[in-house]
């Protein structure tokens, strides 16, 4: 007899499967399809993987920075090579040295930091997410000229705004106090935009229709339906609105001049500037570690936050 040319011969066990059962043949087709091609595998890319080192590299050389000179004292901070340990290992009297110099105002400015994204944050989520879900699913009068000015205002620096923000809260008395961070910071137009589109796909019409049928209203499906299904942009828009406002320095540094209302942002630039001047007192092991304090809430957010992240919550939800 003589030897077929091609793939290799069924098993009597697959012959036996795939005879007469087209799911079988399909997933077997599948497995040929998905092996490589006259025995070739597939290349990958040095130069890609360089690239990737690279930015992995850049990425986390300033934490690595913060954690390393984070362990030394203020002389050693400045006589030891910068990206590795060197001297006494001082990270714990550094940490407490932190927290108690000048009558603990790191903790303050951190109580301050804490009060400006909870609320400021917060509240531009909330807001955002509201907006964006009426823009999305409500139609009224004037909906594309209030698209224009939101598409507008993310083109516009926030920079830009601080100035003319000073001079109008400087009217009515409200520079020099939270509110002066707060209410800046609910404003938050691209979160606005991100929810109306993520809002448009990920809520079938179909599903708040069958909603209304069943005697809901507006408000209970929002908070029941809605809100659920924009978990995801939710998430997202908070964590952009978070770190905003958790690194945002330029307008508590023109709106405040009272140091109990500083965040940790231009607090620890304060410290940093003791450094300079007649008297100068500098305290650079103090800024390094309260820098390395500062962002640890971030990295707790984000792990925290990512689980949240997860597409396809809609799915099955309407019948075709």
């Amino acid at each position: 007899m003589s030897t077929l040319q091609g793939p290799a011969p069924l098993t009597v066990t697959e012959a036996t499967t795939t005879q007469g059962d087209p799911r079988a043949r399909r997933t077997r087709a599948s497995r040929k399809a998905a092996q490589p091609v006259d025995g070739r595998k597939v290349k990958r890319s040095g130069l890609l993987t360089a690239v990737m080192v690279v930015f992995v590299v850049y990425s986390f050389a300033p934490l690595f920075y913060l954690l390393v000179n984070s362990t030394k004292t203020q002389s050693s901070l400045l006589s030891t090579f910068g990206l590795w340990f060197g001297g006494k290992f001082n990270l714990w009297q550094n940490i407490v040295d932190t927290l108690t110099y000048n009558d603990g105002i790191f903790v303050q400015w951190l109580g301050n930091t804490l009060l400006y994204v909870v609320v400021g944050a917060g509240g531009a989520t909330l807001l955002a997410t509201v907006a964006g879900y009426g823009m999305a699913k409500f139609q009224f009068p004037g909906r594309r000229a209030v698209f224009a000015v939101v598409l507008g205002a993310i083109a516009v620096p926030g920079t830009a705004l601080a100035v003319p923000t000073f001079l109008l809260f400087s009217q009515v008395g409200l520079t020099n106090t939270p509110w002066a961070i707060i209410l800046p910071s609910l404003i938050s137009p691209f979160g606005m935009y991100l929810i109306w589109t993520y809002a448009v796909e990920a809520i079938p019409t179909e599903l708040i229709e069958a909603a209304r049928m069943d005697g809901a209203g507006e408000f209970r499906i929002f908070f029941t339906i809605a809100l659920k299904l924009l978990a995801p942009g939710v998430v997202t828009v908070l964590l952009f609105a978070v770190v905003a406002t958790w690194n945002n320095y330029f307008l508590p540094l023109i709106m405040l001049s009272d140091p109990k209302w500083y965040p940790l942002t231009v607090g620890l630039n304060q410290w940093n500037a003791q450094a300079t001047g007649s008297g100068a007192q500098p305290i650079y092991n103090l800024v390094v570690t309260g820098s390395l304090l500062t962002i640890i809430p971030i990295v707790v957010a984000f792990l925290f936050l990512q689980r949240f992240w997860q597409s396809g919550l809609a799915a099955g939800s309407v019948k075709a």
